[in-house]
């Protein structure tokens, strides 16, 4: 089924409507809600979305297409030192679209079997492209590219949450984190093994959450 076309009140209160599923849970908004939060009336906002998974999809879609974005736009301007720039890429973004990490890491669960799909389609797109752009320092076997691109997808998008309980200046976290991030990324890069374990760590701990 294709996705309806976007609401273009969407872009002006998405914001709102991410906040309001971050804060009350995804389960607990409802159509009328959102409604409400994007200005409309509730039929009109059923026409551009017949559910509110189909807008939280939405969300997630675009939340994968920034990311590959930000990609390319790093493998645009250089070749060289692509890891310090992949981390500190990231750590930016979650700085500038912190419910959208949240939602797709979180939420991701509660759409259909072919939204979820989708989802995986562009996931894996992401971390296809991101083990593309690490592959020259990498000595692994097919599966264990499979391995370490979910994994350090998996490092990216969550260190940043990592020291949010510590009062640390902004320079000295993203110091901190990038050392962690680059040191861990490195060293699963150079052992299959380590790839293994650390996307089965991965997934542990997204089964937890």
């Amino acid at each position: 089924m294709p996705m309806p076309e976007r609401c273009s009140r969407f872009a002006e209160y998405r914001d709102k409507v991410l906040e309001l599923f971050a804060s009350k849970g995804f389960g607990q908004v409802g159509m009328r809600e959102l409604a409400t939060c994007l200005g409309l009336a509730p039929g009109s906002l059923y026409h551009h979305y017949p559910s509110k998974q189909h807008l939280l999809l939405d969300l997630i879609e675009e939340f994968y297409e920034e990311l590959l974005a930000t990609l390319g736009r790093i493998e645009k301007k250089t070749k060289r030192d692509i890891l310090p720039r992949l981390i500190q890429a990231h750590l930016n973004l979650h700085r500038e679209m912190p419910w959208h990490f949240r939602l797709a890491e979180r939420d991701s669960g509660c759409l259909n079997d072919d939204q979820q799909a989708r989802v995986r389609q562009l996931r894996e797109q992401y971390e296809r492209r991101l083990m593309q752009m690490l592959g020259p320092k990498a000595r692994l076997g097919e599966q264990g590219q499979l391995a370490a691109g979910h994994a350090i997808a998996n490092l990216l998008n969550s260190a940043p949450g990592w020291l949010t309980q510590h009062m640390l200046a902004d320079a000295e976290r993203n110091e901190l984190l990038e050392n962690l991030v680059s040191g861990a990324v490195e060293g699963l890069l150079r052992s299959p093994a380590g790839a293994s374990s650390l996307a089965k760590a991965n997934s542990l701990v997204t089964v937890r959450q």
